[in-house]
């Protein structure tokens, strides 16, 4: 390895987000996983969780473009289990969902360690995780659709 490369990725290791992280319910496109994963990578979040109870997806290769070896992927088999191992590491869980109770994304407290859930891109979040949730956040909209698709909202989400 060159030395410019060397000191590329000691810059990059050192903008880490190590207490912000994502956490995905089912969501089973892989262009969509992929894409998540490039835009963590973007913002130096370099560990995701995925919720994939029947199955392993695999990342697209094109949307991921090389991503996928700079952000650890953590498989977990339930909802449960995965808030469980979020919130053991001192973690609020944010949920996004439209509800009564959502807050802007904005309004919320980042200094503290975060981790921001996205549901499944047909049913969204679950009830389960709804209830074990700190928090539902929403991204406001101003056009007529009511939510983003789950790839493109950590795009626009200013972490």
């Amino acid at each position: 390895m060159n030395e410019r490369r060397y000191r590329r990725i000691c810059q990059m290791m050192a903008m880490r987000q190590p207490d912000l992280t994502i956490c995905l319910e089912e969501v089973h496109k892989p262009h969509n996983v992929s894409a998540i994963v490039r835009s963590a990578d973007a913002v130096g979040i370099h560990t995701i969780h995925a919720i994939w109870p029947d199955q392993q997806v695999k990342l697209s290769v094109s949307s991921a473009a090389g991503s996928n070896s700079w952000v650890n992927v953590i498989s977990h088999p339930s909802t449960e289990a995965a808030i469980s191992q979020l919130k053991s590491q001192n973690m609020q869980v944010l949920v996004t969902h439209l509800s009564e109770q959502a807050v802007d994304f904005r309004e919320i407290d980042y200094t503290q360690p975060t981790c921001i859930m996205v549901g499944q891109e047909k049913k969204g979040i679950s009830a389960k995780a709804l209830e074990l949730a700190d928090k539902h956040i929403i991204i406001p909209m101003v056009g007529m659709v009511q939510s983003l698709n789950v790839s493109v909202a950590f795009r626009l989400d200013p972490l």
